[in-house]
Order: C-alpha cells, then sequence, then structure tokens
C-alpha cells in the first residue's frame, strides 16, 4: 500500500522543486504522477525533443526512493501540431471544429494524430527505458468516449458497420430504418450525428451503434498507446485513470489488456442530507472492473473549484478518512490531486494539498497523518476484497438509457446505487462486474435494470439461479434487443420464465414517491411501476396506491435450486434494505444488523490476513456496538481491526 501527490514540475521555478521533495520525503510519499500535460514542454516544436528538464525532476525523487509514475502527455497536444494539422482536432456535433488550447479536444482516429502519438510515445519510451525509480505507466489521462463528428470518425463509422454488419440492407434491418423514411442505399448516407437536434431524437438503434463506436474507438487508442509502451517495458504495470461522467468507454474492455484499474476519485465535500447515494459505489465498480485491486490516480485534496462555484472546503477528517476508505475498498495506492494548487491555468482554484500561500496547513497535516498511518498497515499488502454479492453492470444499458430517458429523473446507475447502498447498510462487501462475467463465486447476484438483452447474461443468470443463487431483477429488464429496438414480448422479455411473472402495464411515475406494502409495513418506490401479473410467483410487495393498488410490486419465485425476485419499482433505501437482508438471510453470507446510518464496514482478506475497516462516512460522530465492542467514530474516521471474523 502506497501513498503519493500529484505533482507538475513544469508548472513551478526549479528553486522550488528540491524543498518539494524533501517535503514529500518527510511527509511519507512513495510515489509521484508527472508528465500527464507536458507534451509542449518535451517537444517544443516538431521534432524537438527536451526531457532535461524531467529527467531532473525524475533525479530528484529518485534520490529520495521516491517512485514515479510517468504518463503519456497525449491529452494535450501541443499547439504547433493543432496548427500544422487542424484536422487532429475533434468536431463537434454543430460540424464545428472545436477550440485548441483546452484538453481533451483531439480525434482518437485522426490519421496524422495517431502518427504524432506514435513518435512522441515511442521518444519517450526509448528515453525512460532504463529510469530505476519508475513503478507504472499512464496512458492520456480521463479518456472520454464522447462524439467527434469528423470526416476520419464518419470513415471509420462506415468500415465499423461493415465489419459488423457486413450490409447495407443488414444495417437497415437493425435499425429498422423505415421508420421516418430512414433507409440507406448507398454507404456514403451513413454520417455521425450532425445536428443540433437532441439525441432522443435520432434513431435509438443508430445512436446506440455510434456510442458503441465511440466506445471502440477510445478502447483502441488506449490499446494502441499500450501496445508502444509494452515494446519499451515488458514488465513495467501499464494503467489509464478513469472517472464516471456523461460518455463513458466501456469499463470492462477499456481495462482488459491493462495491468490494473486506476480512478479519480472526487467524493462530495457537501454530503446529501437523505438518500443511498455513496462515493464507496464508485471504489467498489473500479475494483469490479478487473476484479482485483486498483490505483487511485487523483484524490480529493482541497476545495473543488473550476468550471463550477467553488464548493465547500473539505473539513477535517475527510483527507485521511477518504483516503482510507479507497484502501478498505481495495485500493493499493491512493494519490492525492495535487501537491500545491496551480497559480495559473483553468484549474487554479482546483484546490491540492497545499493552498495558493505556499504554507502548508491543515490539509497537508492530515495527508501527512494518512501517510503514517499507511506505512503502519504496510503488512496488509496481498489482501484483497472477497465478496459474496455482485451487482451486475452493462455499458450498452447504460448508454441506450441516456439515448432515450425512461422517466422524469431516471439514470441507468440509479438501480445500482439503490442496492449497493443496500447491502453497504448491513456491511457486506459487494463487487460490481461486467454482466456477462463468470458468477461461479457469488451467491447474491442482483441484476438492475438488464435493459439492453445480452444472450450471455441472460442465460448465465438463469444458470446460476438454476444451481442454487438468489438473483433479483429489475424494472427496466428485458426491454430492448442488441439493436436497441423493443422486444414484442411481454416484460422483462427472455427472464419471465425465471421471475414467474409478467408485466400486464406499467406507469413511469418520476419523483412521485409510491407506497409499497410489505406485511403491512410501508415502504416507498419511485421512477417507476410495473404492474405485475404472477404465474408462479408469489406477491411479496403490494402497491398502497393509483388504480393498480393492491397489485403485486414485488415478487418471488423458486428457480431450479434457486430463487428469483423482481422488483418493479426503483425502491428507496427502506425497500431496498428489506430486500437485501431477506436475501442475505437465506445464505452464509455474514452481515452486521444495526449499523448506523453512514457507517460502512469493509473486510480485506488474504494470506491467512484478515483487515475490517469500520468508516464514518458523516460528519455527526457514532456511538454504537459492534460485535460486542462499544465504538466511538469521530466524523470521517477510519478504524482497523485486525484479524477475528465478522
Amino acid at each position: 500500500m502506497k501513498t503519493g501527490v500529484d505533482y507538475y514540475p513544469e508548472h513551478w521555478d526549479k528553486s522550488l522543486w528540491e524543498q518539494d521533495a524533501d517535503l514529500m520525503k518527510k511527509s511519507g510519499v512513495s510515489l509521484v504522477r508527472m508528465a500527464e500535460f507536458a507534451w509542449s514542454k518535451m517537444e517544443p516544436e516538431e521534432g524537438v525533443y527536451d526531457f532535461a528538464w524531467l529527467d531532473e525532476a525524475v533525479k530528484l525523487f529518485e534520490d529520495r526512493n521516491i517512485e514515479v509514475i510517468l504518463c503519456t502527455p497525449t491529452n494535450c497536444p501541443p499547439l504547433w501540431l493543432y496548427e500544422k494539422y487542424p484536422e487532429v482536432l475533434q468536431v463537434g456535433r454543430d460540424g464545428k471544429r472545436q477550440e485548441a488550447a483546452i484538453r481533451g479536444h483531439r480525434c482518437y482516429n485522426a490519421p496524422v494524430y495517431r502518427i504524432f502519438v506514435e513518435k512522441f510515445v515511442r521518444k519517450m519510451g526509448e528515453h525512460y527505458q532504463n529510469m530505476a525509480n519508475l513503478a507504472a505507466w499512464q496512458i492520456d489521462n480521463e479518456v472520454e468516449a464522447g462524439f467527434c463528428c469528423c470526416d476520419s470518425c464518419a470513415e471509420k463509422f462506415r468500415e465499423w458497420l461493415k465489419e459488423k454488419y457486413g450490409s447495407l440492407e443488414a444495417v437497415n434491418k437493425a435499425y429498422h430504418n423505415e421508420v421516418w423514411s430512414g433507409s440507406y442505399s448507398a454507404w456514403s448516407q451513413v454520417h455521425p450525428p450532425l445536428g443540433d437536434r437532441p439525441v432522443t431524437q435520432y434513431n435509438p438503434a443508430y445512436m446506440l451503434d455510434y456510442q458503441r463506436f465511440m466506445s471502440d474507438s477510445t478502447i483502441d487508442y488506449v490499446n494502441f498507446q499500450q501496445r508502444l509502451l509494452r515494446e519499451y517495458f515488458p514488465q513495467t504495470p501499464i494503467t489509464t485513470n478513469t472517472w464516471f461522467c456523461d460518455h463513458m468507454p466501456d469499463f470492462y474492455k477499456l481495462f482488459d489488456k491493462l495491468d490494473f484499474c486506476s480512478y479519480d476519485n472526487y467524493p462530495a465535500t457537501v454530503l446529501p442530507e437523505e438518500g443511498y447515494y455513496s462515493h464507496a459505489f464508485h471504489l467498489d465498480f473500479i475494483r469490479g472492473v478487473k476484479q482485483k485491486n486498483f490505483w487511485i490516480m487523483e484524490q480529493l485534496s482541497g476545495t473543488p473549484g473550476c468550471w463550477m462555484p467553488m464548493a465547500p472546503t473539505v473539513k477535517p477528517g475527510m483527507i485521511k478518512g477518504y483516503g482510507m476508505q479507497a484502501f478498505a475498498h481495495g485500493a493499493d495506492a491512493v494519490i492525492n490531486f495535487r501537491f500545491r494548487s496551480a497559480v495559473g491555468g483553468a484549474e487554479m482554484f482546483w484546490h491540492g494539498l497545499i493552498d495558493h500561500s505556499n504554507v502548508p496547513g491543515r490539509r497537508y497535516a492530515e495527508f501527512e497523518e494518512l501517510c503514517r498511518t499507511v506505512k503502519k498497515l504496510k503488512h496488509m499488502e496481498g489482501t484483497e476484497i472477497r465478496s459474496g454479492v455482485a451487482l451486475l453492470c452493462g455499458f450498452e444499458s447504460e448508454y441506450a438509457f441516456s439515448l432515450q430517458l425512461q422517466a422524469e429523473g431516471a439514470y441507468y446507475l440509479e438501480q445500482m446505487q439503490a442496492f449497493h447502498s443496500a447491502f453497504t447498510h448491513y456491511g457486506v462487501n459487494v463487487d460490481i462486474i461486467d454482466q456477462e462475467a463468470d458468477l461461479g463465486k457469488y451467491r447474491i447476484v442482483v441484476a438492475p435494470a438488464m435493459y439492453v438483452r445480452s444472450q450471455k447474461a441472460s442465460d448465465q443468470l438463469h444458470t446460476f439461479a438454476q444451481n442454487g443463487g438468489i438473483v433479483l431483477l429489475t424494472a427496466r429488464s428485458g426491454v430492448k434487443d442488441e439493436h436497441n429496438n423493443c422486444i414484442m414480448q411481454p416484460l422483462p422479455a427472455g427472464y419471465s420464465d425465471m421471475t414467474g411473472c409478467w408485466v400486464e402495464e406499467y406507469d413511469a411515475v418520476g419523483n412521485r414517491k409510491i407506497p409499497v406494502i410489505i406485511d403491512g409495513q410501508y415502504y416507498q418506490g419511485m421512477r417507476w411501476c410495473d404492474i405485475i401479473r404472477t404465474e408462479s410467483a408469489e406477491t411479496l410487495a403490494v402497491y398502497g396506491e393509483n388504480f393498480y393498488a393492491g397489485k403485486a410490486a414485488v415478487t418471488k419465485n423458486s428457480y431450479g435450486k434457486g430463487c428469483v425476485y423482481y422488483i418493479g419499482t426503483v425502491g428507496l433505501p427502506g425497500l431496498c434494505r428489506r430486500l437485501a437482508e431477506e436475501m442475505l438471510r437465506q445464505t452464509d453470507i455474514p452481515y452486521v444488523e444495526n449499523l448506523p446510518e453512514r457507517v460502512e464496514v469493509t473486510v480485506r482478506e488474504g494470506k491467512g490476513k484478515r483487515f475490517t475497516f469500520l468508516f464514518n462516512n458523516d460528519e455527526a460522530a457514532k456511538e454504537f456496538d459492534f460485535r460486542g465492542i462499544p465504538m466511538r467514530m469521530e466524523p470521517f474516521e477510519m478504524k482497523v481491526l485486525e484479524g477475528g471474523a465478522v
């Protein structure tokens, strides 16, 4: 386990470098990430390379036994490249090229851009091939699969379609292009989604394919750099850092050929007054991508503020608490962004550990405490999260959900977050895995909103339940085929045999809260109400109002040696917790009752070691009994218990 900082030597006078390195060494830093945006500094003009300044910085850290993560700075090509080759810039849906001098505005598919990326990555690889303190490589930065509509992407998209469908006739059939007279008669008519119309007005099948194409383009771009780096660094770990944004590439495919996952973690500095959201969900999501430990490449260090108003400051305990929370959920390294707040540029108010005063203060002192704590837990290395519960995720459903809004306020990850929070409430480790991943090691599988059908995922869920597993399916499952067209079968299409029920009708209730009754106790759902007709299933809960009052809202069906639950609404915390507890009681998965709100329990184990983490993710202190041990936890405090069972 390691702690570190993000450092940008190119932003500071060299007179600061040595004192910065000394301060990092004193604080306990073991990792420094550098060079992610410094292409113009390393190649100030075409074919002229200058690594001397970076060599000097690397040597400062080598002398202090601090490892370095180097980044390929391809997120921000130099202005001379854009001036000479403007076709490198992305084209928006309005048909206009993006402006230079902002970040992330290059087109992954532009041939000339690929040429310059290869030249630069090779040059950087050759130069640092024998670097002594190189810990890992990071490719680019926070790659996104947003829509580019340039000529290169248009041509690549046509090639992508030809490979997938084989013929234009097959494309027309898959897209139901007879609607709105949209049939193609020539490949030249296939274009990116140019125009100012909302995406909801385009053919959903076409739009899903374009989002798939942009995701594949992003992944191909990352793998292109990965292959280049492997030539020079066959043993050095390679990753890229990601985050949750509007146009995410498919994480499961993105990291398939990379050594580990990396994530940029910025928990909110103001917690919601109510609701089930916790950024622990994102940590478990990233760990589940490769089902192995991960790194945090950027961790909250100070007040966020940049392209939005500054948020309230990081409260006492957050720096250490959120860092420890990441380790508790499977991180092996936490790197804080950034060492010092920038004094210029668009991110000057995205505060680092040290403010513009250049005087280490409260936050830096807390970071030092985090470093000391992690060093004391060095014997925890080699441990991992082991889960008996899995949540399934399908990025194609995420894309399709965003293309056709299902109900007011609804979004794809919502039900996933709801049940993650419910199991977290009981101190249960949860993996968030690809919907087509192997399910063999789990006892409970929650499959929220299986919206776009995957035959493989469906088959595996059937087999899992037949063999004794517990499955929970939710509203908006089995709605679309693989082309994003509606399936002409009763919902949940492809799953009704295992649920033992089907949907007669549905009601998109949006933000309205609907009572759901179980054994005379009232809970709440929102967004959506499936009106369910049971066949072999038993009714566990009914709706409490509207014309479907008394109709089934939650069902349970025996299937093979296992059982399958179906929930027809988006459950609020009470309902989801009730169902989570019922499922847990049918297994040998250990769980904790009566945890205070916002207190999380996670367990890392392996190599004969076991560590239980208790985290108070709240601004208020908590007093409670944990397994017979009286506990008092201050705001954002983490306690680590070694050995024993949970």
